[in-house]
């Protein structure tokens, strides 16, 4: 490791302390009791706030109780509920296609590895990571947008593209802190390092940044 690559570590292990102090209660956003919830949860935040989100899993989860329900259920069916998200037909039918497959080629239990996951409809990297990290306690870095815009300001990132930027994370973060360092991006990212207006005149790591240097 070079001396660069030491010091950047070290300045990100300085954020990350100053992060946790500032949200100590980081935690996934989307509510949710089972690990198929959770899923759902997840394809259905693609385009959609968490706050939308979680309003719509209310009355889904209320209605449908455990995997077989949504694989017996129609596409159409489970549309009508969730459709003040987002290219809710889409999904929709991932969310009913991913508890068919579940059921018929995963005994009927959540996949446990990203390679499984990301077979299902709808699933990608970072839904999967979202799931490992949560209810399983796997490794896993959720490379959203928030994670995405505040990783490139800080300077950890070059890369725009999900998959490059979670791997170079991950090269950058300890394994045990990845799930949970992405809470905190992504808790940053709404508070303070905003997309259009980031705050920086009150940012608590501003000193820290190297766009504000």
């Amino acid at each position: 490791m070079t001396i660069l690559q030491v010091k950047q570590r070290h300045r990100i292990g300085e954020i990350i302390a100053k992060l946790n102090e500032l949200y100590p209660d980081a935690h996934c956003s989307l509510n949710f009791t089972t690990p198929f919830e959770l899923l759902a949860a997840t394809i259905m935040s693609a385009q959609a706030t968490d706050v939308r989100v979680n309003i719509v899993t209310e009355q889904l989860f209320r209605l449908y109780d455990g995997i077989a329900a949504y694989a017996a259920a129609e596409p159409e069916d489970i549309a009508q509920i969730i459709r003040t998200v987002g290219c809710y037909r889409n999904k929709s039918r991932s969310i009913v296609g991913a508890a068919r497959m579940i059921i018929g080629q995963f005994d009927a239990q959540v996949p446990q590895t990203m390679a499984e996951l990301v077979q299902l409809p709808g699933v990608g990297r970072k839904t999967a990571n979202v799931v490992l990290s949560n209810v399983f306690d796997q490794p896993g870095f959720a490379v959203d947008t928030h994670v995405k815009r505040v990783a490139y300001r800080l300077g950890w990132t070059e890369f725009t593209d999900p998959e490059k930027i979670e791997h170079q994370l991950c090269k950058l973060v300890p394994a045990a802190q990845w799930g949970h360092t992405s809470h905190l991006l992504i808790y940053h990212g709404r508070a303070v390092c905003k997309a259009r207006i980031p705050q920086c005149e009150h940012c608590p790591i501003a000193g820290l940044c190297p766009q504000r240097r």
